[in-house]
C-alpha cells in the first residue's frame, strides 16, 4: 500500500478524502493520532516546524509527502481520474469545489457555536443550498472531486438541521444515489462511519 493518510479519530477535514478513496477502492493505510499523542509526540513538533503547514491531515504516496487537505484532494482527484475530462471541466469543478468548501467551513464555525439554533441554522441552510439543487439537476452521471464534498457537506447538514433536504427533492436523488453506491454504501453503514465524530466533543 503506497498511501497513509495520518490524522485525528474524528471526521473532519480528512472526511472527504477517506470517502474519495474508499468509493474509489483505493488501498490505504491510515494513522490515527489522538490528541495525547499529538500533545507528546515529536509529530507535533514536526509540523509545526514547518513554517508553511503545522497541522494535519497528512498524506503520504510513495516518496511524496502532503499536507493542506485541499492539495491532497486534489492530487487524488488527479491520480483517480476524478477531475473532468478536460480542461474546462476541471475548471467547473473547481469552481463548484470552492463553493461547497466555503459552506464547509460554514458548517465547522456553527459546530463550535454554542447559541446555534436548528431554526436559525435551517434558515440560513435553505439559502446556501438552493444554488445546489439547480446544479444537480444539469449533472452528468460522471462522479468528481466536487460530488465527495457536496455528499459529506449533505450528509453533515442532516447533523444540525434534519429536514434540511426537505425543500431540496433534487438534492434528496442527488444524496440517496451517490449514497447507494456500493462502496460507498458499505462504508457510510461501517461502525468506523458511524463512531467516529464529526469533531471533538462535539454533535455527531
Amino acid at each position: 500500500v503506497s498511501l497513509t493518510l495520518t490524522y485525528f479519530p474524528v471526521r473532519g477535514r480528512a472526511e472527504v478524502i477517506r470517502v474519495m478513496l474508499k468509493d474509489q477502492g483505493a488501498e490505504f493505510d491510515e494513522k490515527v493520532i489522538t490528541m495525547e499523542m499529538w500533545k507528546e509526540s515529536t509529530l507535533k513538533a514536526s509540523c509545526v516546524s514547518n513554517p508553511l503547514f503545522g497541522q494535519l491531515p497528512i498524506l503520504e504516496d510513495g516518496d511524496l509527502t502532503l499536507y493542506q487537505t485541499n492539495a491532497i484532494r486534489r492530487h487524488l482527484a488527479r491520480k483517480l481520474g476524478l477531475y473532468g475530462k478536460d480542461q474546462r471541466e476541471a475548471a467547473l469543478i473547481d469552481m463548484m469545489d470552492e463553493a461547497i468548501q466555503d459552506l464547509l467551513n460554514k458548517y465547522i464555525k456553527l459546530m463550535f457555536e454554542k447559541d446555534v439554533s436548528v431554526q436559525m441554522y435551517g434558515k440560513c441552510n435553505q439559502f446556501d443550498l438552493n444554488p445546489y439543487s439547480k446544479i444537480i439537476l444539469q449533472q452528468e452521471d460522471l462522479i468528481s472531486l466536487a460530488d465527495y464534498a457536496l455528499v459529506i457537506l449533505l450528509i453533515h447538514h442532516q447533523v444540525l438541521s434534519p429536514p434540511c433536504l426537505h425543500a431540496f427533492p433534487s438534492l434528496q436523488s442527488y444524496l440517496k444515489r451517490l449514497c447507494a453506491r456500493p462502496n460507498l454504501h458499505a462504508y457510510f453503514h461501517s461502525d468506523d462511519f458511524k463512531n467516529r465524530p464529526i469533531i471533538p466533543g462535539k454533535r455527531t
